[in-house]
């Protein structure tokens, strides 16, 4: 559709975001539904978020999405947040709800729902999930809620560390799921988590792009581990490479990525989104 003088503009904002798929996949979903909007992707990063966020309310342009690095960044300058946002720390997705922007985290519906897609069964077992950043965050409230057994997160032991596992204690009190928090650079106590769990989950972005790199190492792997990962670019990350030399079924992160978009989606329009015409024209093409 061409752009009228009452189209509403819906954004995304972060750093990088030039690789995005959701510009095409927003897009082609309006399209198709016949909805005047138009999605667009800036690059935003902490520094000059207040005031993209400044702008986008003087032009009254609220509804918009988050990605790395401002899922956390983003709260102080929000006036309401859900409580699975709450319970994360992490919005993605920013909805107009008379005239104050309201936050919430659609990352972990996304992820859960596209391991759902792809046979993986998450209910009752237990995930070791590296990083504890939004996406992670919202992965593991959102795994909590849905009946996971048990989740390891792993981590750096850095100033962030004992708010994480506030976060976890916090998680487990409000769920009954039990959360850990242990240092990633303890590779004797990554290797036992991983071996004990069901579900091993890159939640951070190492491996994105052109970073060739697995905070994994290889060894580590077993071929009754399914193997995941938030990054969807490049498709297979060295730790889904490594993951599949091992025997290991594995997931990347596009229809996590087609999911939690979905939602987003859904509470700005109203509307479902057309998912098997995007899987097509945005995923399987």
């Amino acid at each position: 559709m061409n752009p009228t003088g009452s189209t509403n503009l819906i954004c995304l904002l972060g750093s990088p975001v030039s690789h995005s798929i959701s510009p095409a996949m927003h897009n082609t979903a309006f399209d198709a539904l016949g909805l005047d909007y138009s999605y667009m992707a800036f690059d935003v990063n902490e520094n000059n978020l207040k005031t993209a966020v400044e702008g986008l309310k003087t032009l009254g342009c609220m509804n918009f999405n988050l990605t790395m690095p401002l899922k956390t960044a983003i709260i102080p300058y929000l006036d309401e947040i859900d409580e699975a946002a709450a319970l994360s720390h992490s919005v993605n997705t920013c909805v107009n709800v008379n005239g104050k922007i309201k936050g919430y985290t659609t990352d972990g519906i996304g992820f859960l729902q596209s391991m759902i897609d792809s046979g993986i069964t998450y209910k009752d077992k237990i995930i070791t999930i590296l990083g504890a950043g939004g996406a992670a965050t919202s992965i593991v409230t959102q795994a909590a809620i849905d009946g996971v057994k048990q989740i390891n997160i792993l981590k750096r032991n850095n100033a962030t560390f004992l708010s994480t596992c506030e976060f976890a204690q916090k998680i487990t009190e409000a769920t009954g799921c039990k959360v850990f928090v242990h240092d990633i650079n303890d590779k004797a106590l990554m290797e036992k988590d991983i071996s004990e769990s069901h579900i091993l989950i890159n939640g951070t972005n190492v491996g994105m792009g052109d970073d060739d790199r697995s905070l994994v190492p290889k060894e580590f792997l077993n071929h009754n581990l399914v193997v995941c990962d938030v990054i969807y670019h490049p498709p297979e990350t060295k730790l889904i490479r490594d993951a599949k030399e091992m025997g290991c079924k594995t997931m990347n992160g596009k229809y996590m990525l087609l999911y939690q978009g979905a939602a987003a989606f859904k509470l700005w329009t109203g509307c479902d989104m057309p998912i098997d015409l995007i899987k097509a024209t945005c995923f399987d093409a």
